[in-house]
């Protein structure tokens, strides 16, 4: 099996800078043009603001040695989605989707493709491998499940896919290249919502699609050239300059997660509780396989709606918000937007908060909740 390893981080923060000539600057410049001078004939030139544009192309050049793969970037996670199964199917084909992955995806699948002749068939994470992959010209992975947090074998399924004529494509939003690289382990294709922890700072949307595979490459970069579906220059220079905190923004989110989901563990507040990196979690031995780090997110369920609600919006170091990545920790009920999950269920989202200080407001406001409610006299 592939050796987890990260990526070299200290090459990667002077990518740009080893290639500068005398009097550049070190800071990625943002460049807002729809027109380039392009006179005679246009050859390999930047020729139009929708085919090209040299911010992108440097935030391209940091995503590809994150992946170390060929990287094309797009204006959100859903839109590098999109690319990815637009651009490997057709009609008569059959898409295998997870049935408790993000909703958004088998909503994107179930009320669009289908309409274009795609057959789309929906398992549960855990019954996932049950009745093969014979037939399925696309499998899409999503590893850990979000939010449910349960593991998909990447080695064992792109193997058997591939064996079965089909391609993998796996959503790595919740642990990103550095807490998981899905194409050493033989997956086809990987997406990714850098919105999230990639960009790091609430405040962009975009996303990335990342192949070793020629043809998939050039078939996605196609798409997005004809359809228009690409990110704004301020958002690709807000993503690279996330990238460039990204490895000490994750360590620090991954191991205060390690650290709050212990604790959470053994609170008597909380019913149930899912992080791959704790010992007695069902995903926990086939983490330690594939994954580098078990990453920033834990999902808990405490007894009531009502105590999940209070905690949520009672806690200081709290954000009440869907989404997720960011510098502030943050938690919904996931329950709201229709997930199949107890109306108690709580997706935690761990930011860059010192780790002590988490905690304290996370027992403050465990503590709030598990009270017995006053009786007046």
């Amino acid at each position: 099996m592939t050796q987890r390893t990260s990526p070299n981080m200290g090459e990667f923060l002077h990518l740009r800078g080893q290639n500068l000539s005398k009097g550049e600057p070190i800071a990625l410049p943002l460049v807002q043009s729809s027109m380039y001078h392009l006179p005679g004939l246009p050859e390999d030139f930047p020729n139009y603001g929708r085919v090209s544009n040299p911010t992108w192309t440097q935030l391209e050049h940091a995503l590809a040695h994150l992946e170390v793969a060929p990287c094309l970037c797009f204006p959100s996670g859903m839109a590098a989605i999109s690319a990815a199964l637009f651009a490997t199917l057709k009609a008569g084909d059959r898409l295998l989707v997870p049935a408790d992955g993000y909703y958004v995806t088998r909503i994107l699948s179930s009320q669009f493709l289908a309409k274009f002749g795609v057959e789309v068939v929906e398992r549960d994470t855990a019954e996932f491998t049950e009745g093969g992959f014979d037939g399925f010209s696309v499998v899409f992975l999503e590893t850990p499940s979000n939010p449910g947090l349960d593991l998909l074998d990447m080695s064992a399924i792109a193997s058997a896919v591939r064996d079965a004529g089909g391609i993998t494509i796996c959503d790595n939003t919740t642990l990103t290249p550095l807490g998981q690289r899905p194409l050493d382990y033989g997956v086809d294709i990987v997406v990714s919502s850098d919105t999230k922890s990639m960009a790091g700072h609430s405040d962009a949307l975009m996303g990335h699609v990342a192949t070793r595979n020629p043809e998939i490459f050039n078939a996605v970069e196609e798409w997005r050239k004809f359809s228009g579906c690409i990110p704004g220059p301020q958002e690709a220079w807000l993503l690279h300059r996330g990238l460039e905190t990204l490895d000490v923004r994750y360590d620090r989110m991954c191991t205060s997660a390690a650290l709050l989901a212990e604790r959470l563990a053994n609170h008597p507040a909380v019913k149930s509780i899912r992080f791959p990196g704790l010992e007695n979690d069902p995903a926990h031995a086939l983490a330690k396989t594939q994954q580098i780090r078990f990453g920033f997110l834990i999902s808990f369920t405490l007894e009531t709606e009502a105590q999940a609600e209070e905690f949520i919006n009672s806690c200081a170091l709290l954000r009440p918000t869907t989404s997720f990545g960011g510098v502030h920790s943050s938690a919904e009920r996931r329950a709201r937007w229709g997930d199949a999950v107890d109306p108690a269920f709580i997706r935690l989202s761990v930011g860059c908060e010192p780790v002590e200080e988490l905690w304290q407001a996370f027992s403050e406001a465990l503590e709030r909740v598990s009270k017995e409610p006053t009786v007046s006299s």
